[in-house]
């Protein structure tokens, strides 16, 4: 952080904003209450404040910190953010709206702040605000009240489809009622299941875009305020190679792809592993999750393995090869069939005068998880799974088989959506084979754990199946409401049964990307 503030005073940058509890992190949740973190984020405080007194630039900084106020034990904690310049703190904002929805729990561990924070700096009076902040009326209009003309927003702002739109939405609202112009700051990196994608922009008193900062990219990217016609006017600069200071949104497709492809890269990387390993069954998911995994981290640290059973085709044989070829990754294939033989023959006693079923497939599935996590154990390459939304939904899964990993990156995409990016990341390739074949992503999915098996065997076509969940999962609509939109009711109550049933196999899946709401 240091490094950044000196490369912004050196680029004649005044004041860098960086963004919601920079110094710790976001969430940091109950290591707030470890004694351990007040003295590391006390010492980094004052870190940049030293660094700030001896900067020879003269420039300052906003920087999102947890304060903590009273005696260890019992202090109060606060998301504040503090302007720093010249070896002190010139201003200190707590935030006064704290999320406590979705994936936010800010009032478990923060105190709400109380009164506006408004600095004379170089100039301008300037209001800060912490992100939720920017969603309720009152904190912007107290800064107003305060006598801001510019508002600097840091943000942690988690990541899902559409975000950046309704996020541009709300500033344009709240700045249409205290006409003041902003500079929206958001974070970037993967945090466990949170992807945090950057974006930011600032807008003028009128709610126009000035700037729009790539998504999913760090990156110092200036605007300039001056007063002009007794109002304070944003202008942007093109820097950093980029084409133009507006950087145009990105598809659904291209949006998602890259939140997913950040989030393997953090997720590995911040927790220190040399590389990952995953099946490669010849299917889409797994082709899907082999893309991601060599875009994230590079061809040299992925590992591929094909562990064919009885029931395996020569065209998913043949199409795993092809792509792990094509992304040149490394590649083995090991045989399953002498240990499933040998586990069907200790098991013959107990399972006497029985018919084969789901048993048998669970199996298979399972034999697979104790190869990859001897590799993973081995090796110390964490294991990918590469189970789907659909099928964690509704437990079209193995517990201890293909649910077993480390980390479940399209964990959050529906079966329909696993197709829409595995044709959207064919597209990047002008040359070449595609990274994932064509045949993966038009033959009908299967499982290939017992003869001639397709996915529609037991469950409904995903083009039935995934509207149905995404009805009942992200709007929350009732059974009614559901089938009042052309669903059939039996298949609606039998899938919504199969989801409420496999939540304990849920309950044991692997974190994965959040992507949707």
């Amino acid at each position: 952080m240091r490094r950044e503030m000196q490369r912004g005073c050196s680029a004649g940058v005044q004041l860098t904003i960086f963004p919601e509890l920079g110094l710790s992190g976001y969430p940091p949740e109950d290591l707030l209450l470890h004694r351990g973190m007040r003295t590391q984020v006390d010492a980094a405080l004052a870190k940049l404040c030293e660094a700030s007194a001896h900067n020879t630039d003269s420039c300052g900084i906003v920087i999102g910190y947890p304060e903590y106020e009273g005696p260890a034990g019992s202090a109060r904690i606060y998301n504040a953010a503090a302007l720093i310049d010249g070896g002190k703190v010139l201003a200190n904002y707590r935030k006064r709206a704290l999320p406590n929805y979705r994936v936010f729990d800010e009032k478990r561990y923060f105190t709400s702040g109380e009164a506006a924070s408004v600095v004379q700096y170089r100039g301008f009076r300037v209001g800060l605000l912490v992100c939720e902040d920017m969603w309720g009326v009152e904190p912007v209009q107290a800064a107003k009240a305060a006598g801001a003309e510019l508002l600097l927003v840091i943000n942690a702002s988690p990541y899902e489809i559409h975000k950046q739109r309704e996020r541009e939405s709300v500033l344009r609202e709240r700045i249409a009622e205290v006409q003041l112009p902003a500079a929206y700051v958001n974070l970037v990196g993967g945090q466990d299941e949170l992807i945090f994608d950057g974006n930011s922009f600032a807008m003028d008193a009128e709610g126009g875009i000035v700037m729009r900062a790539p998504a999913f990219s760090e990156g110092l990217f200036i605007v300039t305020f001056e007063r002009s016609g007794g109002k304070v006017i944003p202008h942007a600069q093109v820097q950093d190679g980029l084409p133009d200071v507006i950087t145009p949104e990105l598809s659904d497709e291209a949006s998602v792809y890259n939140a997913l492809v950040l989030g393997v890269r953090d997720y590995v990387n911040k927790h220190g592993f040399p590389g990952v390993v995953m099946g490669l069954s010849g299917g889409v998911d797994s082709a899907l999750t082999l893309a991601l995994a060599v875009d994230a981290l590079g061809a040299e640290r992925v590992q591929a393995v094909m562990m064919p059973s009885p029931y395996t085709s020569g065209m998913s044989k043949e199409d795993a090869l092809a792509q792990a070829r094509r992304l040149g990754v490394s590649y083995s294939e090991i045989s399953i069939e002498g240990m499933f033989a040998a586990t069907r023959d200790a098991h013959a006693q107990e399972f006497a005068g029985l018919k084969p079923d789901i048993t048998e497939e669970n199996i298979q599935a399972r034999i697979r998880g104790i190869l990859l996590m001897a590799i993973s154990n081995k090796t110390g390459r964490m294991l990918l799974t590469t189970g789907n939304k659909s099928e964690m939904a509704v437990g079209y899964a193995t517990l201890y088989g293909d649910m077993a990993g480390g980390f479940a990156p399209i964990k959050d995409c529906s079966k329909l959506l696993v197709y829409r990016l595995s044709r959207y990341r064919n597209a990047l390739e002008k040359e070449g084979d595609p990274f994932i074949p064509l045949r993966v992503i038009e033959r009908p999915p299967s499982a290939e754990l017992r003869p001639d098996q397709k996915d529609t065997d037991s469950l409904p076509p995903y083009e039935v199946l995934d509207p149905i969940l995404e009805a009942f999962i992200e709007e929350d609509l009732s059974v009614d409401e559901i089938v009042a939109r052309g669903f059939d009711r039996a298949v609606v109550g039998r899938v919504l049964d199969l989801v409420k049933r496999s939540e304990y196999k849920r309950r044991q899946a692997p974190p994965g990307v959040r992507v949707s709401r």
